[in-house]
């Protein structure tokens, strides 16, 4: 049994470990920690154990604790360890009562920080996370590095904690949910920017800026930090940063980052060098963000993978899934699938990433945020607007009241759900058209995430 196993069973054997939620990774790991001696309880919404399916044969044969329903946060009482979800609110008042009672509060990737034997990467900011993540494992894949993928994407990483070799690397991306109790920090971080995003789960903007902040606050040294040039809250992070630090932007020329140049050339700049990597016209991802996005992915791996290999991934690299994903070119009219733009500022990434007006729809699950910003974006970038869910009357409110809009020509319709979105807009795009799902706003109204969005976005233009 490797040495990270025997410490986390040190931490658990025979201690009463209450699991908030049975999600994909609480599965695992529930079934871990039993096989390591753990005493087991688990805190649910669900009524009954019926409501697990066949999970509830799993929970029987474990002879797991329930606590279930109304009350399931009564479970919370007398245990030693807590196991928070990234998506349980962390000052929820029970669970602050049970911290100040003794309790240890942790998460899957708290205790894969501890536990991890192998250099970390992480990556947070309100805009470009997965994408940035996604291509710095790429890019270490290349070098020929055994890559751990995990956090918001990949897989649960505690799981396989035995499998995590010391010359490997993780790679994580992390919420401000998953960050606001951290108390560790990877060697190298990274945070890509910070703009209003979760308001209706953090008490103020405050409150969110300093969960990302977790990234960084807790390096030593010998820790790096990459941070986005151009947004003001994480330039001003630059003061946390304890080791060496980097910038990346696309629209400034930086003695220490990554950059694009005015020729075109996206360069890293360190110790009075500049090296350039690729031009912007081979990166095979589309839009301006995703070239920041492979700045930031430069700049943190620079000095473990060959400029040859970053150049590779940013030739080859093709995206993923919900980001600005072509989905299907129809009658001449080409769909794309953006349902990550939860957030005004990810909408506004993916309207200029098209040379022409096109087509969106917008609209879903009320986060708080201004949608004032995204307003004359939509008159510049929009020729018909489709709005539906929470937000649809805030951002229509937001475009009529902005400086231009009686002399844009903008059109919008209004959708009772995504199908006769999609039928909107299938009755108004004509030959040479682009029509996006691209909702600045979340999901939760009529969807457990941004992925089933997605892909029931696809479904419905797939079938058209």
């Amino acid at each position: 049994m490797q040495q990270q196993i025997l410490q986390l069973q040190q931490m658990i054997e025979g201690k009463r470990v209450a699991f908030i939620g049975a999600g994909v990774s609480h599965k695992e790991l529930i079934e871990m920690f039993c096989r390591l001696g753990a005493q087991v309880t688990l805190c649910d919404k669900k009524k009954s154990l019926d409501e697990f399916g066949e999970y509830a044969d799993t929970l029987k044969q474990l002879n797991i604790a329930l606590s279930l329903g109304e009350n399931y946060m009564d479970g919370f009482a007398g245990q030693d360890i807590i196991m928070r979800t990234p998506g349980f609110e962390y000052f929820t008042p029970q669970l602050q009562m049970a911290k100040q009672q003794g309790t240890f509060i942790t998460s899957e990737m708290e205790l894969f920080f501890q536990l991890c034997p192998c250099k970390k990467i992480a990556v947070t900011g309100s805009d470009g996370k997965t994408t940035t993540t996604s291509l710095i494992a790429a890019m270490l894949t290349q070098q020929g590095k055994t890559v751990h993928l995990g956090g918001n994407i990949g897989r649960a990483l505690l799981p396989i904690i035995e499998q995590v070799q010391p010359e490997d690397v993780a790679v994580v991306e992390l919420s401000s949910f998953q960050l606001i109790s951290m108390q560790q920090s990877p060697e190298i971080a990274v945070v890509t920017n910070v703009t209003p995003n979760h308001l209706d789960h953090h008490k103020d903007m405050q409150e969110y800026i300093d969960a990302k902040r977790n990234l960084l606050i807790h390096q030593t040294a010998d820790g790096k930090a990459v941070l986005g040039y151009e947004n003001d809250v994480t330039r001003a992070m630059q003061q946390d940063v304890k080791g060496e630090f980097c910038w990346f932007t696309r629209l400034s020329e930086v003695d220490n980052g990554a950059f694009l140049r005015s020729d075109g050339m996206l360069c890293m700049a360190q110790g009075g060098t500049v090296t350039p990597v690729l031009h912007k016209d081979e990166v095979r991802l589309r839009g301006l963000h995703n070239i920041e996005n492979l700045l930031a992915a430069t700049a943190a791996v620079w000095g473990l993978v060959s400029v040859e290999n970053i150049a590779q991934v940013g030739k080859t690299f093709a995206g993923v899934e919900h980001r600005i994903e072509p989905v299907r070119l129809l009658n001449g009219v080409q769909w794309y699938n953006d349902s990550i733009a939860s957030s005004p500022t990810r909408t506004i990434a993916g309207l200029r990433s098209f040379e022409q007006k096109i087509i969106i729809i917008a609209g879903g699950y009320d986060k708080h945020i201004p949608y004032e910003p995204l307003a004359p974006e939509i008159l510049q970038h929009v020729k018909v607007l489709i709005l539906m869910g929470d937000t649809g009357p805030i951002i229509e409110k937001a475009v009529r009241a902005c400086d231009g809009f009686a002399e844009s020509g903008l059109v919008i319709e209004h959708a009772e759900d995504m199908k006769q979105a999609v039928e909107i807009a299938y009755r108004t795009a004509q030959s040479g058209d682009i029509v996006s799902l691209s909702p600045a706003s979340a999901s939760f109204d009529k969807y457990p995430n941004f992925e089933v969005r997605g892909r029931h976005f696809k479904d419905l233009v797939n079938s058209l």
